[in-house]
């Protein structure tokens, strides 16, 4: 009988996981549930605080209006180039419309993906009212490097 294949998983440590969100900026997709019950699922830039991810969305967009009534929310960040790696984060997210932290995370992000240059107009442009901050507080992580290896 041929013998079978061992799969090994090596999941991230906290260290690891936080590292893997912070290192380049990738784009997280999360997860809500509909009023009906389907998932919705939308792309976001993000950036950490502690352990939050934090991301900005206008209050009429179907991921607002499903935290207002179910803050229940998962986020997918991976990599997709060889050898694969992801982080899954199971949370809940508040919501604020202060328009001072809107704007201090706004533009905090934006640094991250657009560089420093263009960070404060993005700030600025995304710090109006009707913006909001969305800050998801983890209850379950889980991160896997080298998944094809």
């Amino acid at each position: 009988m041929p013998r079978r294949q061992i799969v090994v998983v090596k999941l991230m440590e906290h260290d690891e996981w936080r590292a893997f969100l912070l290192a380049s900026p990738r784009t997280a997709k999360i997860a809500t549930v509909r009023a009906d019950g389907r998932p919705h699922v939308a792309p976001v830039w993000f950036d950490l605080d502690r352990d939050d991810l934090i991301f900005t969305t206008w209050s009429t967009t179907i991921k607002a209006r499903d935290l207002r009534r179910d803050s229940r929310v998962s986020v997918c960040v991976d990599d997709e180039q060889h050898a694969f790696s992801f982080v899954l984060i199971e949370g809940t997210a508040r919501l604020s419309d202060n328009l001072d932290d809107v704007r201090a995370w706004a533009t905090r992000i934006a640094t991250r993906y657009m560089g420093r240059m263009r960070a404060k107009a993005y700030g600025e442009r995304n710090s109006v009212p009707g913006e909001l901050l969305v800050r998801v507080t983890p209850a379950r992580v889980v991160g896997q490097s080298g998944v094809s290896d």
